[in-house]
């Protein structure tokens, strides 16, 4: 670690958000795990940062005790540490009427959006315990979801709630161990997951509308600056969002 910054774990890291957040992550210097299910996508973000050997490739299901205790294992042997999870991997259903849904899909998304990313405050609390100096920084991505839904949705939007309730306990119980635990929310990043709200997504109302988007980069800056904030400092909620995007109000 000597003349080196912190060390930080992207899951989701070879697409959209965690894509963005660990390129961001790489270019202030950062040691980054990049875990996703794609190892070729992971390798193409490393490659684009340019970071060398400050770029870790490890493919991980976060649904998966055994494959996110691995990720965090591998991650300190590389660098003796972990000073910041950005807990991003998540996926959603069809966005079909609720009764359609099978339970087999609710099921993986449960899988990965709420018990993936408490394996990973589960290892992220076991590790960041353990090392000296003590404690670290755990970035939960919510959504917008995580405080209204949109149109079938239930999925997605259950756990995203969930989300919240992971971050407050998780803020709470890392308090004696100076882990500080914070969510950000974010709305209509411009992302391959996103690109239909160009297109036009359905509205509360039933009808369908274009929706704006922001650029992706944004949400890296973001993720950055709640990551580099020092330890007695805690952003518990960050939402960040087109500004013209239907979130407040009505409609």
């Amino acid at each position: 670690m000597i003349g080196m910054k912190k060390v930080a774990i992207v899951t989701g890291a070879g697409t959209g958000i965690g894509k963005a957040a660990a390129l961001a992550l790489l270019a202030d210097g950062y040691s980054v795990a990049l875990a996703g299910r794609r190892h070729e996508l992971l390798e193409a973000v490393a490659a684009t940062s340019g970071a060398g050997a400050r770029a870790l490739v490890l493919p991980t299901d976060v649904a998966k005790p055994e494959a996110v205790r691995a990720l965090f294992d591998a991650t300190v042997q590389a660098w003796g540490r972990v000073d910041v999870l950005f807990n991003n991997a998540g996926m959603g259903a069809p966005g079909v009427p609720l009764e359609e849904l099978t339970v087999a899909q609710w099921q993986g998304v449960v899988d990965v959006n709420l018990t993936g990313m408490f394996l990973c405050i589960q290892n992220a609390f076991r590790v960041m315990k353990a090392q000296s100096p003590r404690g670290g920084r755990i970035i939960n991505n919510g959504s917008i979801s995580a405080h209204a839904p949109r149109p079938n949705s239930i999925a997605y939007t259950a756990t995203k709630h969930g989300v919240m309730g992971l971050t407050k306990a998780a803020s709470l119980d890392g308090r004696p161990y100076d882990i500080a635990v914070g969510q950000i929310d974010i709305g209509n990043a411009a992302t391959d997951l996103a690109a239909r709200m160009a297109q036009g997504v359905p509205q509360a109302n039933g009808d369908i509308a274009v929706e704006p988007l922001m650029d992706v980069d944004i949400v890296g800056q973001s993720v950055l600056y709640m990551a580099n904030l020092p330890l007695e400092v805690n952003v518990l909620f960050h939402t960040v969002m087109a500004t013209k995007m239907p979130f407040v109000g009505r409609g």
